[in-house]
């Protein structure tokens, strides 16, 4: 019998190459309409419930936690495994350089806040959960994230633009494979315990790093930038959304990375996609194929 994931957000980063990889691996999925569905309804009969719904940073206060009680509510009442994207944003600015599924959760600011409160419902609700964890997103189209909206644009002139120092250590991840690896960990779900909290590594990259990383992707020479912070803290008075990227500068300038060892045991045959070859597709919108090499 064909298992069904139903999908939260689907037309989102996430939810998008969600639903790709459950495609790819013989799933049904269900598109989520928010204009004409009921949680209730979309969800009777699915095996998992992907939540992309990401609400814009602003917003996330008074929306998240009325969004993840409905999910709990409807996963336990339907017996469908949540599959939940985690961030880093809960361990906070004092944490340690290593982030695993033993790290502790003790972020004070805002954001950090609202992460730690819906990773804590759905640790406690008895909900069967897969929290996947991962550091900035790298997609293969434009989806105003920080690689392609900040990072990139000026890439084909030569020149790489980093929010942070340029020798910290920082996460990163490519969306195709953290879609297949949320596909492998809901495929033995049953296997899995109650709540599973599952750091994804991806890649550890340095901006000097990722700078020639990249010059050696697109067949030129980069040469990095120091993005300019103060725009956002002039505009941070009418700006709502400038306030809180600013809120979660520090992760540019704290070194970081995520432990893959749990991952690793859970899915021993999983691969990542190299890195140049993961670069190269993040990039395919905006540099011409015939200037990479990778």
């Amino acid at each position: 019998m064909q298992q069904t994931a139903l999908i939260l957000g689907g037309s989102g980063r996430f939810g998008r190459h969600m639903t790709h990889a459950f495609q790819q691996a013989g799933w049904a999925t269900r598109q989520f309409d928010r204009k004409a569905d009921t949680l209730w309804d979309a969800a009777w009969g699915a095996q998992v419930i992907v939540n992309g719904w990401n609400p814009p940073y602003p917003d996330w206060a008074a929306q998240v936690p009325r969004q993840i009680d409905q999910i709990v509510e409807v996963a336990l009442a339907s017996g469908a495994t949540i599959l939940q994207p985690g961030n880093v944003y809960g361990f906070g600015a004092d944490a340690p350089q290593r982030f695993a599924e033993d790290t502790p959760h003790r972020a004070r600011n805002p954001l950090g806040r609202v992460r730690i409160a819906l990773e804590t419902t759905l640790r406690q609700s008895g909900a069967r959960t897969i929290l996947l964890r991962a550091g900035d997103y790298l997609d293969t189209q434009a989806s105003g994230n920080w690689f392609d909206r900040i990072l990139t644009p000026s890439l084909a002139k030569g020149k790489l633009t980093y929010p942070g120092a340029p020798d910290v250590p920082h996460a990163w991840a490519f969306l195709p494979d953290v879609a297949r690896a949320g596909v492998a960990l809901a495929n033995r779900r049953d296997s899995l315990a109650r709540f599973e909290d599952v750091p994804f590594a991806g890649y550890t990259l340095t901006g000097s790093e990722l700078a020639l990383t990249l010059a050696g992707v697109v067949g030129h020479p980069v040469a990095l930038s120091r993005m300019a912070w103060l725009p956002f803290q002039l505009s941070k008075p009418f700006w709502p959304m400038g306030k809180h990227l600013l809120e979660m500068r520090y992760l540019w300038d704290k070194p970081h990375y995520l432990d893959g060892a749990k991952l690793a045991r859970l899915l021993p045959d999983y691969r990542d996609t190299s890195l140049e070859q993961a670069l190269a597709l993040a990039l395919q919108h905006q540099v011409h194929p015939d200037k990479m090499v990778a």
